[in-house]
């Protein structure tokens, strides 16, 4: 049997290892709660060098703290010290995965040093599903850059498409938009030129690529040749309509009027190519018929601002004003930046008496045309044509 002071002895010695294990945890728990509030004090200081030492600290007591694992790599990260954060980083995240911060920080660190697949994966894992918007567009930007330099445009053009919604009037953004859509065209260029050179495909990107130099006899040639290898393709008729439109010949004129009846007889759905016809119509004096081609326009699309303004303008014409009015409020909140709104509202506004709200259209009118001719010199300088802009209006002073 074993005897009893032998029993009593375990026991104290027992009982002795867990106090001590106790008291070990007890202070440790106290050094961490002191370099926790020292960290909070040096980062209210302005010293994240010293809260990076308290945090330290507290990961040498805890390596599992995942607040202080994640604060001291969020702080080496902004010290710049990506390879000392990014295990950091990674630390709490394997602790708790769903840290989409952290792991986009974690992505940004392996690709400043060099971890380009593994930055790929995080950004790509957390971007859809950041919410703050400033980190976000940086995340996005960071994929971009390596999709761009890896070559695949396409899933860049996806992102920069996903960030010109978050920020549509951000500069870098319509930049890279620009330089990415870009390349784009010209590798699809290039692999239709290689695939099929004298297909119809092929003369209707050169005519379109003629008609954003201005070179407007040259697109109309390429159209034409298009035309005669495949008359079916969809949308062709239009464009070629909208480049004879630009010539100076006035048999290629003549013309126009018969494509976009055309473009109509191939696909009746074509709400452009009625509301050319509306214009046309507007332009010869025949407002009934411009009237019906705009209203059947707004019947394919409701929200076609061309249409609502040109059957705008027919009812002025028709001088029922009433009618007008509503067409071309709800135009300037469709199309903000077109001058020939504003212009007629301040127009309308005057004829009703409202002065201020006359000045104030007058004055949106005038601020546009002004953009509109720097853009246009901008275009000049570049050799391009503006496509997309608002129709010539002989109403409208210059």
């Amino acid at each position: 049997m074993i005897r009893k002071s032998a029993v009593f002895n375990g026991l104290v010695i027992f009982c002795f290892s867990a106090f001590l294990a106790f008291c070990q945890t007890d202070t440790r728990n106290d050094q961490i709660q002191l370099h926790s509030r020292q960290a909070q004090e040096a980062l209210r200081n302005k010293r994240p060098d010293l809260a990076a030492q308290e945090f330290s600290a507290i990961v040498e007591l805890d390596p599992n703290n995942i607040e202080a694992r994640g604060n001291l790599g969020v702080l080496l990260f902004f010290q710049g010290d990506f390879a000392k954060a990014a295990p950091q980083l990674r630390a709490a995240l394997q602790l708790q995965p769903a840290l989409w911060k952290i792991q986009t920080l974690l992505g940004m660190c392996e690709k400043r040093i060099g971890q380009i697949s593994d930055a790929e994966a995080d950004l790509e894992k957390s971007f859809p599903q950041l919410t703050d918007e400033k980190l976000r567009v940086q995340a996005g930007m960071e994929l971009i850059e390596m999709y761009y330099d890896a070559g695949s445009l396409d899933k860049a053009a996806g992102i920069v498409t996903t960030l010109r919604q978050i920020k549509p009037t951000d500069v870098d953004i319509l930049y890279t938009a620009h330089r990415i859509y870009s390349d784009l065209a010209d590798e699809s260029m290039l692999s239709l030129a290689m695939l099929a050179p004298e297909s119809a495909r092929m003369h209707q990107l050169m005519a379109h690529e003629a008609a954003r130099q201005g070179n407007t006899e040259q697109a109309i040639v390429q159209y034409r040749e298009a035309m005669k290898l495949d008359p079916n393709i969809p949308g062709l008729h239009f464009e070629f309509a909208e480049a004879l439109g630009g010539s100076s010949l006035p048999s290629d004129r003549a013309q126009v009027e018969r494509e976009y009846k055309a473009a109509l007889a191939a696909n009746p759905f074509d709400e452009r190519s009625e509301c050319r016809l509306g214009d046309i119509a507007a332009h010869e004096s025949d407002l009934t018929a411009a009237e019906a081609h705009y209203s059947r326009a707004l019947q394919l699309q409701p929200n076609d601002a061309d249409a609502i303004i040109g059957l705008a303008k027919t009812y002025i014409s028709m001088n029922q004003q009433e009618k007008a009015m509503p067409l071309l409020e709800r135009a300037a909140q469709l199309e903000p930046f077109n001058a020939v709104i504003h212009y007629h509202l301040s127009t309308l506004y005057r004829k009703q008496g409202k002065t201020d709200d006359a000045k104030r259209e007058l004055a949106e009118f005038r601020r546009l045309r002004g953009m509109k001719a720097k853009l246009t010199q901008v275009y000049q300088a570049m050799r391009l044509h503006p496509t997309g802009q608002e129709q010539p209006d002989e109403d409208v002073p210059k």
